[in-house]
């Protein structure tokens, strides 16, 4: 028999919100939270911001084959309509979900799939983008006892509160009940 995981969550609450209780007086900072503690309608607002970087474009640009000057060629770019680089949406669509995963998807089992993606604003290097994000709906799950799903749109903004990205997506998640 194996040993239990000693990274699960305990399902015991520290007096500290956001930590789960390990052993006397030791804490254990929490990510995510179970199926139980979701209720449709809570909105998230997820801190901090992240300010984008050149490196973040041209990074992400080049190790997906994104070459698109659109991206990463600043003298093409003073021509269009922008007159500097756009921001990859795969950088923005990174950033924005990953800034959620602490307070959503953070216990999560499985991602089970985007549902819509709409990059509704652009994004430049330098713009600090900040996300919040509404629980949708919530179910156990029909084929895995134990788990439920839940669906979250999260919305992504920019230093001037101007959306650049929206997005609903589900994951599976644990029930407190293990039995």
């Amino acid at each position: 028999m194996s040993e239990p995981n000693p990274y699960a969550p305990t399902g015991k609450r520290s007096p500290y919100a956001g930590y789960d209780l390990t052993g006397e007086n030791r804490h254990r900072e929490r990510v995510g939270f179970y199926y139980e503690e979701f209720e449709p309608g809570a909105v998230f607002e997820h801190r901090p911001g992240r300010t984008v970087t050149e490196m973040d474009n041209v990074l992400m640009s080049t190790m997906a084959m994104n070459q698109s000057p659109l991206h990463i060629d600043a003298v093409f770019c003073e021509d269009t309509e922008w007159g500097r680089p756009l921001v990859s949406s795969l950088v923005t669509l990174s950033i924005v979900t990953g800034m959620s995963v602490r307070s959503t998807s953070g216990s999560g089992i499985a991602n089970l799939g985007w549902d819509s993606i709409r990059l509704v604003g652009p994004v430049f290097v330098g713009d600090t983008l900040y996300a919040e994000s509404e629980i949708l709906t919530k179910r156990l799950s029909r084929s895995r006892a134990n788990q439920g799903i839940i669906k979250v749109r999260t919305i992504g903004v920019n230093q001037k509160r101007e959306t650049v990205l929206v997005s609903e997506r589900s994951f599976m998640v644990p029930t407190m009940n293990k039995d």
